[in-house]
């Protein structure tokens, strides 16, 4: 009998896609025009080792009145212990403070919820995984995902 699949796996689009949207959603999000695009935001942030500078386009994801990011790209350690950032979503610009959430537990529950929230199939597209069967992952998928897929979620809060 065949092994089946994971039920989550990470599905970024091609890298040729993003060198060229990429740039395009960092510059149009920080316009008034990017106030249309809600799925998506650009967080600016400093290395947490060398302050060199970043500014990336993720996917925004709302959950109880709060912001977050869900990812499993290496950049998310720069908010380790905490880091500032300038956050361009809904046409403005914020200060905020970003915390990483590494927890098992807390991960399982953010992105569980998000998904069911989204459905299969605007999860998928969003946080940039594909679900086996086209289906809402169960909370014991997430689980066994997070930690080999590594994903963790970045709370965004406005600085005081």
């Amino acid at each position: 009998m065949a092994e089946q699949s994971a039920a989550i796996e990470i599905a970024h689009p091609p890298q040729a896609l993003l060198k060229v949207f990429n740039p395009v959603l960092r510059q149009v999000l920080r316009t008034p025009l990017g106030g249309r695009l809600t799925e998506f935001m650009v967080v600016d942030f400093g290395g947490r080792k060398t302050g060199r500078r970043f500014s990336v386009p993720v996917s925004a994801h709302h959950l109880d009145g709060d912001l977050y990011v869900v990812l499993a790209a290496q950049w998310k350690y720069n908010f380790r212990d905490g880091a500032d950032a300038e956050v361009y979503h809904l046409g403005k610009k914020a200060a905020m403070h970003g915390r990483l959430i590494t927890e098992r537990p807390v991960v399982v529950d953010i992105a569980h919820r998000l998904t069911q929230s989204y459905g299969a199939k605007r999860a998928q597209r969003s946080m940039g995984m594909k679900f086996r069967d086209d289906r809402v992952p169960t909370v014991a998928e997430w689980e066994e995902a997070v930690p080999r897929l590594k994903i963790a979620a970045i709370k965004l809060t406005p600085k005081a």
